[in-house]
């Protein structure tokens, strides 16, 4: 672009013989001169961006006022050159609709399917979450215990000004625990964010659970639990040791157990291995590059795979109210739903139309997601790409608030 633009305000012509009178240097000449550089440049980036959405591949049949809806919206974000594939999936009054756009893999085109897998980052702790209801139901815990009822070994450090970290706050980002165990601040000074990710992930994968604990004594709070937001993957570490503890198997089996199992989700896991590596796609940042999926270690915290076919079902299960686990997962635990609110890490708020509106979103070193609800109307929404950069959540859920703005009314057929 900067070649352009000095091509047009460089090269010989009326303006050019004209400089010597001064013209060419005049207020209005110079603003004008660049506004229409702007416009040019500004046609330029939006005409690319329209191929690039018109170029997407997808198998929408654009029929219905949700295939326009899913269309319109799917292709701004798509019209991205960054963006490589997406899975969309709508669930309306017991009906589910999928559609796919992109590609599984730059440099081949192979469209996404609904069995296509993606991790769905911290999507994942809403998992974790809703596991921590179903312990609170079995009365395996209380949703405010202090955490180190249920940890070995003793751990004074983990309470402040006479107030313990409370299970709940293990997964609402509030209980001062760091973002990563082991904690090195030293890791996000200047980091480069090309290798940043395998850093992250061979540290992760040669860590232990004892190594975990070790480094747990090691933390140090600096206010009341609860007091402050601080956003922490090793807190729901935590809270999935202690869920293993307090049942006696594993966080896979758990999600199998209470969650995948009842509402079908065959090919949602925790576990890498499990997973069907013919529907696994790739994820990619913003450069292009492949990058690794989350290490084991934080199966908790952003290490669910999924497809947008078990998530609709997941969604369908959060939209069940009367169900007492989905309905204490979604109970405020922090905030104002009027202004914004935190259940058991779902993020909530009335819209300005007075509907519940429930969402998580997910973000990992090469894939982004975004799923919602809106129970008083029972419909969902849940989007995966397999491209992370720092506007693909955002990107997401705009989209998702253009779906629900175009679905909101009801699923007729345009007018011709």
């Amino acid at each position: 672009m900067g070649i352009l633009a000095h091509r047009l305000v460089t090269r010989k012509g009326p303006f050019y013989t004209r400089a010597k009178t001064g013209w060419l240097t005049s207020p209005l000449f110079i603003m004008t001169r660049y506004f229409l550089i702007f416009q040019f440049l500004a046609l330029a980036i939006v005409g690319q961006a329209q191929n690039v959405a018109q170029n997407t591949a997808t198998e929408n049949p654009k029929k219905t006022e949700i295939d326009l809806s899913v269309q319109k919206a799917a292709l701004t974000f798509m019209g991205n050159a960054l963006r490589v594939g997406l899975s969309v999936g709508v669930y309306k009054n017991g009906k589910r609709f999928t559609y796919n756009f992109g590609t599984t893999q730059k440099g081949i085109q192979q469209l996404p399917t609904g069995r296509s897998v993606y991790e769905i980052g911290s999507i994942t702790k809403t998992f974790t979450g809703t596991l921590l209801a179903q312990a609170v139901k079995d009365r395996k815990v209380k949703i405010d215990d202090d955490i180190r009822k249920d940890i070995d070994g003793e751990y004074p450090n983990l309470e402040y000004g006479g107030q313990p970290i409370r299970l709940f706050q293990l997964i609402n980002h509030v209980s001062g625990l760091p973002l990563f165990l082991p904690d090195d601040p030293n890791l996000f000074v200047n980091p480069d964010f090309d290798k940043l990710p395998f850093v992250i992930t061979a540290t992760q994968q040669s860590y232990t659970k004892q190594s975990f604990f070790n480094d747990l004594h090691g933390v140090k709070l600096n206010a009341e639990p609860g007091t402050n937001f601080q956003y922490s993957n090793a807190g729901a570490q935590l809270l999935k040791y202690i869920l293993e503890r307090v049942y006696g198997i594993s966080y896979e089996r758990l999600l199998e157990k209470y969650i995948t199992k009842a509402n079908r989700m065959k090919s949602t896991h925790s576990v890498f291995s499990k997973n069907n590596s013919g529907f696994l796609v790739k994820g990619y940042n913003d450069k292009g590059k492949v990058m690794p999926y989350n290490p084991q270690m934080l199966e908790a915290a952003g290490g669910i795979f999924s497809n947008v076919l078990d998530m609709l079902r997941y969604l369908r299960f959060h939209l069940d109210e009367s169900n007492e686990i989905v309905a204490l997962s979604h109970k405020v635990t922090r905030g104002n739903i009027n202004e914004y609110a935190v259940g058991l890490n779902w993020q909530e708020r009335l819209t300005p139309e007075k509907d519940r509106k429930i969402w998580q979103s997910g973000g990992t070193f090469g894939f982004a997601s975004y799923c919602v609800i809106y129970p008083d109307l029972n419909i969902g929404i849940v989007l995966l790409s397999n491209e992370s950069d720092p506007t693909a959540q955002g990107g997401l859920e705009e989209m998702a608030g253009k779906i629900f703005a175009g679905i909101k009314g009801g699923d007729k057929k345009p007018a011709r």
